[in-house]
């Protein structure tokens, strides 16, 4: 398989990748959109006063100072990390699954992170905890699905995406008792908000909090590209290369697993990133993981990016990542089940 990912998909792009490294590119483009960014808002920042404070320089006021530092600039950098695990932890779950349509969400990854997330927010626990109860509840979803997928009849793609469905659907009904169980006051609006997905509540601790789970699943998601390139080849061919298959997948699903759980932890339900950014990418640069990785990565951040702009400034009510996402995840999902020929 890997070596069809030569073909189709990636045959456009392939030689505009050539041309343009599409890293490089993305990265230029998240540089420029992280700028603009800071500088938007309901309380704006000059561009030119933003440069002069990022060379040394000093703000203005006071207001301008703080606004940077305690909201906009944890909340920005919040955005790329969820996006960049969102979409990274989507094309490591495709690859390992030999599965176009594997997801975070469509596998329960994300429904079992909000399962435990939901409990500990129910019992009160402090932060860490939340993110705690979150992975293992989302590991737990993850090896179900594997195991009722590998029972289901010639172990295909829709036995793995059904049985995804199912658990995902047994999430969601633990989540509604809880919520039926939840203090209407108090803790029901806190876990419906969450739900819905959203960065505005974000605080400089909360970066720190999930930037090391992050960097322990991002790294050698990044670093073992290659050997995801091997995880859609049979695993007969896999192990004749020399690749521990059983092991390598495992590390891939625990580090994806764990960067899905640590993104929902601080940003709720954000559904449709993890399918479509990967598809998307590879459209430019084909299905070669050594170069498909890093721009899903960029390219994820660059997404929520744009989407928390959209949500923080056209309304002026900010509108929960999660209703933005699906707006665009949902049609995208109907095209690439519809559209004839092969997924990859």
């Amino acid at each position: 398989m890997a070596d069809s990912s030569s073909g189709k998909l990636g045959a456009s792009g392939a030689g505009l990748s050539r041309r343009f490294p599409a890293a490089a590119i993305l990265g230029l483009l998240l540089v420029a959109a992280v700028l603009v960014s800071l500088s938007l808002g309901r309380y704006p920042i000059p561009l030119g006063a933003l440069i002069t404070r990022l060379l040394g320089g000093t703000f203005a006021t006071p207001q301008m100072e703080a606004i940077f530092f305690n909201v906009r600039l944890p909340r920005i950098i919040l955005a790329c990390l969820v996006g960049c695990s969102l979409a990274a932890a989507g094309a490591s779950y495709q690859g390992v699954f030999q599965n176009p349509l594997a997801a975070p969400d469509i596998l329960g990854a994300s429904s079992g992170a909000a399962t435990g997330a939901t409990l500990a927010i129910l019992m009160r626990l402090p932060g860490p905890m939340i993110t705690i109860f979150a992975f293992f509840a989302s590991i737990i979803t993850i090896a179900l699905v594997m195991f009722i997928g590998n029972q289901t009849r010639g172990r295909n793609i829709v036995g793995l995406i059904l049985a995804g469905l199912m658990i995902s659907s047994l999430n969601s009904a633990a989540i509604s008792f809880m919520k039926l169980m939840a203090d209407p006051n108090n803790v029901l609006p806190e876990i419906v908000y969450w739900l819905m997905g959203s960065l505005a509540k974000t605080k400089p601790a909360d970066v720190a909090f999930v930037f090391i789970p992050m960097t322990l699943g991002l790294v050698p998601l990044f670093i073992f590209r290659w050997r995801i390139n091997l995880l859609t080849l049979s695993e007969d061919e896999a192990q004749s290369m020399g690749v521990n298959v059983k092991r390598t997948r495992a590390l891939v699903i625990v580090c994806s697993t764990l960067i899905t759980a640590a993104a929902v932890s601080v940003s709720g339900i954000i559904g449709w990133a993890g399918l479509v950014i990967p598809h998307l990418t590879r459209r430019f640069v084909g299905n070669d993981y050594q170069k498909l990785m890093p721009a899903t990565m960029l390219f994820g951040a660059l997404f929520l990016l744009v989407i928390d702009n959209i949500s923080r400034n056209l309304f002026a009510t900010e509108v929960p990542l999660g209703i933005l996402t699906s707006l665009v995840g949902a049609p995208f999902f109907l095209w690439l089940i519809t559209r004839k020929g092969d997924l990859w």
